[in-house]
């Protein structure tokens, strides 16, 4: 039996500064994300500065009953003479939302939950807790936080946009980044057979908790087949028949399924863009992972030499812009014309395409037919290796390198 020892280090999560400013606010805030995101970490690391602090968890079964069947009993324990209140894996109590509203609605305290699964927690809390909570996204590293572990000096030049000279260390680094993924503990392991058993172990934990103990789904050997047929198809349009028949599920399950994925932080869904939102709910979607290193995992393939490597770069793109919060869609008409991700933002249609090697000016059919038909102000394509940029009518189209992802709030 192979074990590992990770010594702990904390790694600056962009989310911090992002919620530093409403810890001193009466609302419940609430952090939802994947399994071994950090986000216990986090809160730990925000919090190390203030006194009278308690952290509990629901995992601890005598705990969330005693919340759920007792809660001025909670109260007495858990929540008076402190000033700040952090409750961990909040989705375990069905009454979360009602037991945490009677808390907020009584007592003098700041409250701070994270959970797994974003179905549990708005489901069972939101609609007691409206005016109540602000509620974050933490995912795995992004590519800047992944470059905070590796080379911090490289991070500050990456944002600068000062990377000309630099491709080969940018491009290794986004290789490895792509292969194992952000989860924290992989990041920091200390070789390869070490990141493929810490992602083997969040692989099967997942299975433990969220499909079985969360959702208590049955045939989870049924739903492992449809994951791995997932991971199989990436940056590809679903087909519910072909998934149903290859994982032995109905039609209907494996919608149920995948909309689990999705809810448990696991996948994202990109939409089919159109100007007629019925129509664009009505189209089949594409199916990206949170994490490439996961999606690896679910088909055992750390392999360097990918027939995949297109497929993962388009991967690595859609999870920054959903890290960005970004509502990712693609543009595919009947006649299979195909624009790889479409953003919305402040009235502005930005259309990108995401190739491995690029080296001239040229545009495929399809992305000069998009710019047509909608005349956007701004277009990118994104590639290892190119930058440039030159007009298509009024559209301005700039090439610009993978890694350059992380600017493109800048950019747009």
């Amino acid at each position: 039996m192979i074990s590992y020892f990770i010594v702990f280090m904390y790694i600056k999560r962009e989310l911090e500064e992002t919620i530093k400013p409403y810890l001193h606010r009466k609302e419940i805030i609430a952090i939802i994300g994947p399994r071994q995101v950090g986000k216990t970490t986090l809160v730990k690391h925000l919090l190390k500065s203030f006194n009278k602090t308690n952290s509990i968890t629901f995992e601890d079964i005598k705990t969330k009953n005693l919340f759920e069947q007792n809660i001025d009993a909670f109260i007495e324990l858990h929540v008076k003479n402190y000033d700040y209140l952090f409750i961990d894996e909040v989705q375990y109590s069905k009454t979360s939302g009602k037991q945490l509203k009677y808390i907020y609605d009584t007592q003098k305290i700041k409250i701070i939950v994270s959970g797994s699964s974003a179905s549990e927690l708005s489901i069972r809390s939101l609609k007691y807790l409206v005016g109540r909570v602000l509620i974050y996204n933490l995912y795995p590293f992004s590519f800047l936080e992944y470059l905070e572990h590796k080379n911090p000096k490289l991070k500050k030049l990456l944002i600068k946009n000062n990377i000309k000279g630099l491709e080969f260390e940018f491009n290794k680094l986004l290789d490895e980044y792509i292969l194992y993924g952000g989860y924290p503990e992989v990041v920091i392991a200390s070789n390869e057979e070490e990141k493929e058993l810490v992602l083997k172990n969040i692989y099967n934990t997942y299975f433990l908790k969220e499909i079985k103990e969360i959702f208590q789904l049955k045939d989870d050997y049924k739903i492992s087949v449809l994951l791995k047929t997932l991971s199989l198809q990436i940056s590809n349009i679903i087909n519910y028949q072909s998934l149903s028949e290859l994982s032995g599920l109905s039609i209907q399950e494996v919608k149920n399924k995948i909309n689990v994925f999705e809810k448990t932080f696991l996948i994202i869904r990109s939409k089919n863009f159109h100007t007629n939102k019925r129509t664009e709910l009505k189209k089949s979607p594409k199916i990206f992972f949170i994490d490439t290193g996961f999606r690896n995992i679910a088909i055992n393939n750390f392999s360097k030499e990918r027939t995949d490597q297109g497929a993962l770069y388009e991967n690595f793109i859609a999870q920054e812009l959903i890290k960005k919060e970004f509502e990712i869609k693609f543009w595919r008409t009947q006649s299979k014309a195909e624009v790889d991700f479409v953003l919305e933002k402040n009235g502005k249609i930005i259309p990108i395409e995401v190739k491995t090697i690029h080296n001239k000016l040229s545009l495929g059919k399809s992305y000069i037919s998009f710019i047509e038909q909608y005349k956007p102000k701004k277009g990118f394509l994104f590639s290892l290796n190119f930058v440039n940029e030159r007009k298509v009518n009024d559209s301005s189209i700039y090439f610009k390198k993978l890694v350059e992802i992380i600017n493109i709030e800048k950019l747009i």
